[in-house]
């Protein structure tokens, strides 16, 4: 029988943070280590354990190479057999709490029908839900699963999900008409926001920002009473809205991706499971 080398769980844990925060640095920080630290365990997974190159490195970016592909989908299920292990034996019955982090997006859309099912399945678990903008979100290391959106190119964790950024504007309204064209966004440090500026910029089309909110739903409020034009992902835009777009005068708007932050020190068996669930509401 072949004596291969065994892969320690803290090593595959810290391979994973990596992956996920995008960076050793960011991973250092998630797991409460020094970034030399983190590099020397990655070094012997490479070199002494694996004997293959899993990262590819071009400054302070950090990509994986093919072998790091394949090794991160196995590390993960490696670590949900582990927490699963663990939590049956020490907690046979599903019991305990949960954090997520998302945008307030995403609430009205996806929550609703994740958190149900959810329920349905394990009634005992406390969710914990936090809502704030994708930047201030990535900047936390108290929550245990986070949702967030990136730019295509750019995505860490697991995906959920691809979409297009759209504009809108009330039936009936033509809010896109007006000079300046009027806005109704989200506050600052929002990716919709800052891409919607920035293309309008590019094309050298006047706007103001007329309203703005934290909340979508009064941003769709204002907008579902003729009085501005927003940018959003095109699912969240509801039946009394219509998409408009460069026949209007307005710019094309990139696609967004939506992804799924794991932390590394609340990996168990109650968070995985909510994570799938969350995964395959995304899919919806």
């Amino acid at each position: 029988m072949a004596n291969y080398p065994s892969i320690d769980s803290e090593l595959l844990r810290t391979f994973v943070a990596i992956a996920d925060y995008g960076g050793f640095t960011r991973a250092a920080d998630a797991l409460n280590r020094t970034q030399s630290a983190v590099s020397m365990q990655m070094k012997r997974l490479e070199e002494d354990v694996l004997q293959r190159p899993l990262f590819e490195r071009d400054g302070r970016q950090v990509r994986l190479t093919a072998e790091g592909q394949v090794l991160l989908g196995y590390a993960r299920r490696i670590l949900k057999l582990h927490g699963e292990v663990l939590n049956t034996l020490r907690q046979p019955h599903m019991v305990g709490s949960v954090r997520i982090g998302t945008p307030d997006d995403y609430v009205m859309r996806f929550l609703p029908g994740i958190l149900s099912r959810f329920a349905q399945s394990f009634p005992l678990i406390q969710v914990e839900v936090h809502c704030e903008p994708s930047s201030q979100l990535l900047q936390r290391h108290d929550l245990d699963l986070t949702i967030v959106t990136r730019e295509p190119g750019k995505e860490i964790g697991q995906l959920l999900r691809q979409e297009h950024i759209v504009w809108a504007e009330a039936q009936g309204f033509s809010p896109h008409e007006q000079e300046p064209l009027p806005l109704a966004m989200f506050n600052t440090e929002c990716f919709c926001r800052d891409w919607a500026c920035n293309a309008l910029d590019a094309m050298e089309r006047d706007y103001r920002i007329a309203y703005t909110s934290p909340s979508l739903s009064a941003i769709m409020a204002v907008v579902s009473a003729g009085l501005a034009v927003t940018a959003q992902l095109q699912s969240l835009i509801p039946p009394d809205m219509r998409i408009i777009g460069q026949a209007e005068g307005l710019p094309p708007m990139p696609m967004a991706s939506i992804v799924l932050l794991r932390n590394p020190r609340s990996q168990s068996e109650v968070t995985e499971t909510l994570a799938e669930h969350i995964a395959e509401g995304f899919r919806i």
